[in-house]
């Protein structure tokens, strides 16, 4: 399931389809927000809190670690066959060999932390925990892209670190030791979420296609999720026909269209702008793991929930324009 660039900008115009394939590729980068773009933000939010579900209903049957290197695996061939088919030169410059190792070696320790904080916590603490990545993101982006934090920046990151510990200290003042460990796991997820996008924007990949970022990143995460899995237990639990339903919807329409879309946004969008839309998912998905679930949500999540979102529109809120007289 996001960072900030130089500046607090909006969000650009997104893609077009053609020929049955993404053509946004070679768009231009726009600073505003047109309505397509908010109804395609909207909808990725969605499918990231359902994606949620997905991962905790699927971890029934499978080690979760190794459902998540299934998953890469899956993703990798599909996405090996978008670029055959379109034509896209998957092969990297020698010098951006160590950037995609790093950025592989990133994005699986962020899904083994992921797929484990599911399976040890609850959707909704992990959702909160997890889509609080836009602070990290703006925390990183300071430090290692030398952007300036506004005074509603700061305050925003006070607000959703403090959302974000009530979210963990509830897990453990509720005795629960896996939800305590869990939670820690969906902190390390969101971190790991948050240096992906700072080594895309700050790296000699940034001006590959983005289908190639990906397949990169989903290829090299495999090894790390294999090997990691060997550590997890049995790698596969009770099986049943919905966990092959989970397993093929996490391949295509997350880690390989639903990725690509992203990583597309990053590319086309102001990386703050897009970032901005992770608000969105903390209470969708909360929302999901009562329907669907049937998680009891108690009034301390709510009120960690509420610091999250809070938290998360200051530190992407856009700074008020002062009209200057020429």
């Amino acid at each position: 399931m996001s960072v900030l660039p130089g500046r607090s900008a909006s969000l650009k115009e997104l893609l077009t389809l053609r020929a049955g394939a993404f053509s946004a590729w070679g768009m231009e980068r726009k600073d505003h927000l047109d309505t397509f773009g908010t109804v395609s933000l909207i909808a990725f939010a969605l499918l990231l809190a359902f994606n949620q579900v997905v991962i905790a209903v699927g971890g029934d049957g499978w080690q979760p670690v190794f459902m998540a290197g299934l998953r890469s695996v899956g993703a990798a061939v599909v996405l090996f066959a978008w670029l055959s088919w379109r034509g896209i030169i998957w092969r990297l410059d020698r010098p951006q060999w160590p950037t995609a190792a790093l950025m592989g070696f990133i994005f699986g320790a962020e899904f083994l932390c992921l797929f484990t904080a599911l399976d040890l916590t609850t959707v909704s603490r992990a959702s909160v925990i997890f889509y609080a990545m836009p602070v990290w993101a703006a925390l990183f982006s300071r430090m290692f892209l030398a952007e300036k934090l506004t005074g509603a920046k700061l305050i925003g990151l006070a607000v959703a670190f403090a959302g974000m510990a009530w979210a963990v200290l509830d897990g453990r003042d509720a005795g629960a030791e896996g939800s305590w460990v869990g939670d820690l796991c969906a902190v390390g997820a969101s971190i790991g979420w948050a240096l992906i996008l700072i080594v895309i924007k700050g790296s000699n990949v940034k001006d590959l296609p983005a289908e190639v970022q990906l397949f990169w990143q989903v290829f090299l995460s495999i090894p790390v999720l294999m090997i990691g899995a060997l550590f997890f237990g049995p790698l596969v639990r009770e099986l049943e026909p919905i966990h092959w339903v989970a397993l093929g919807f996490q391949i295509m329409c997350v880690a390989s269209f639903g990725f690509l879309f992203w990583f597309w946004l990053i590319k086309i969008y102001p990386a703050t702008s897009v970032a901005s839309f992770a608000f969105l998912s903390p209470p969708l998905a909360v929302l999901m793991a009562a329907l669907l679930l049937g998680e009891q949500v108690g009034p301390q999540l709510f009120g960690a929930l509420a610091l999250v979102t809070l938290g998360l529109f200051l530190i992407n809120r856009r700074p008020r324009q002062v009209p200057q007289n020429v």
